[in-house]
């Protein structure tokens, strides 16, 4: 078998193997319990039974040959003594799979027989179902005075089972017991596992988990503490960032407004226009650098979600940019209302559009509707502009990555890469794709669960 072979059979969730190893410990346990009880207890019990057996045989057998001729026939007819061996005896005893220890008992005990006997005494074993009264025998070749007489010895229905069965099934249910017990507490072991998965999850998603218990098992209460240490690490460098981030906003927007002040108040807007248009855009675009630097630092992961209609967000926003001479052809499909952070839903949504009126142009359209079998929303915003061409779709959504090349126009690379975050945050995805007959589309695909907005 290959590796790949046995990866796929191995389970990969760790319950899953710790209760298949359980398993496997547990049947050989009792297959090895079993070995050693029948080759080292019983095996030594049959061979020692069949001994004494072969030993009672032997002496019969004297007795026999030693009866004077006269008295041959009446002893025969006392001893049911044949000269034929009837039709359904056998060499071995017949045995089934689901008697397993009764048919090892048996064909033991006559091999044993036919070890402790003389070459002349033959061992044949008659069962039940072909005997007239339904008892099994042991049919043996004695010598009744000096003649060949087969001699038939019941075997009694207590020898069939010494209670060895019912010890094998007490022992098969105490596995079971074993294996419940086992599954209880890897289940209970698990449970804090599971719980640091799903906290790993949240903060992958932006979200506080909270202290985890420390009360598990030893290993499992490091790995929780040290889960515990490292978010309050992550949330201290998350209170040091937006308080960094907050300073460098005030420090350089404050002289930033005392230079636009300066500009109002000189003599410079009435002499040159030209340069104080110039200024007044070059502060314009150190501005929005700034905001955008400030969006994407701050990941809306505090934002509390609240249940909005998107749709209604969509043609909002629509109207805002028709207001500004961008109209936008709205298909939106029926969506029910579900948990999303309305401001970082507003912020993505804008700058998708924004990327869609500054690139595409022309042929602007946005498209929504409901994925029922995967219950997910999905928005398109399209354009008919140049499209994405050769550019890798991923790259774009990099940082500081930016599409288009001469005569486009220029920005800091954010846009896209705070879209995704926001997308991500919400539990979706984004997708750059060309546009069937011209353009760029970008698609954003929301569960309408609640659970990935939390």
């Amino acid at each position: 078998m290959s590796g790949a072979s046995r990866a796929r059979l191995v389970p990969r969730s760790l319950f899953a193997r710790n209760i298949l190893l359980l398993v496997a410990l547990v049947a050989v346990s009792q297959v090895c319990a079993i070995a050693v009880l029948l080759h080292f207890i019983q095996t030594p019990r049959i061979e020692r039974a069949a001994a004494t057996f072969a030993s009672y045989i032997v002496t019969l057998d004297t007795l026999l040959q030693t009866t004077p001729p006269e008295a041959a026939q009446s002893v025969a007819a006392h001893l049911d003594l044949r000269a034929d061996l009837p039709a359904g005896a056998r060499e071995t005893a017949p045995g089934t799979r689901l008697r397993f220890y009764q048919t090892y008992q048996r064909r033991t005990f006559v091999e044993s027989l036919r070890e402790h006997l003389p070459a002349g005494l033959l061992v044949r074993w008659q069962g039940g179902d072909t005997a007239d009264d339904g008892q099994q025998r042991l049919w043996i070749r004695a010598h009744l005075s000096g003649e060949p007489r087969w001699l038939a010895l019941p075997v009694p229905e207590a020898a069939h089972d010494d209670g060895l069965v019912t010890a094998l099934l007490l022992s098969l249910g105490l596995g079971a017991l074993a294996f419940a017990t086992a599954y209880v507490i890897q289940r209970h072991l698990n449970r804090p596992l599971a719980h640091l998965a799903d906290a790993a999850r949240l903060v992958s998603a932006g979200g506080e988990p909270g202290v985890l218990p420390t009360d598990g098992p030893t290993e499992i209460a490091q790995v929780s503490d040290a889960f515990n240490r490292m978010t309050a690490a992550l949330k201290e460098a998350e209170a040091t960032r937006a308080l960094m981030l907050a300073g460098i906003s005030h420090d350089i927007r404050t002289p930033m407004t005392k230079l636009r002040l300066a500009m109002a108040i000189s003599a410079v807007p009435s002499t040159d226009a030209g340069f104080a248009a110039s200024a007044e855009g070059y502060l314009d675009t150190i501005d929005t650098i700034l905001q955008q630097f400030m969006d994407y630092a701050g990941s809306g992961a505090k934002e509390t979600p609240v249940v909005g209609d998107l749709n209604a967000l969509i043609a909002n926003l629509a109207a805002d940019f028709a207001g500004l001479g961008h109209e936008f052809a709205l298909d939106l499909g029926a969506i029910e209302p579900f948990a999303f952070r309305p401001i970082s839903m507003m912020r993505m949504l804008m700058n998708l559009m924004q990327n869609a009126v500054l690139y595409g142009v022309v042929g602007l359209e946005v498209r929504t509707w409901t994925d029922a079998r995967a219950n997910t929303v999905c928005v398109v915003i399209a354009d008919r502009g140049k499209g994405l061409g050769a550019q890798d779709p991923e790259a774009l959504k990099q940082p500081f990555k930016r599409g288009g090349g001469e005569g486009q126009p220029k920005g800091t690379g954010l846009g896209l890469a705070i879209v995704e975050r926001i997308a991500r945050l919400h539990g979706g995805t984004l997708e750059l794709r060309a546009r069937e007959g011209g353009g760029a589309q970008a698609c954003i695909v929301l569960p309408l669960s609640g659970d990935a907005a939390n």
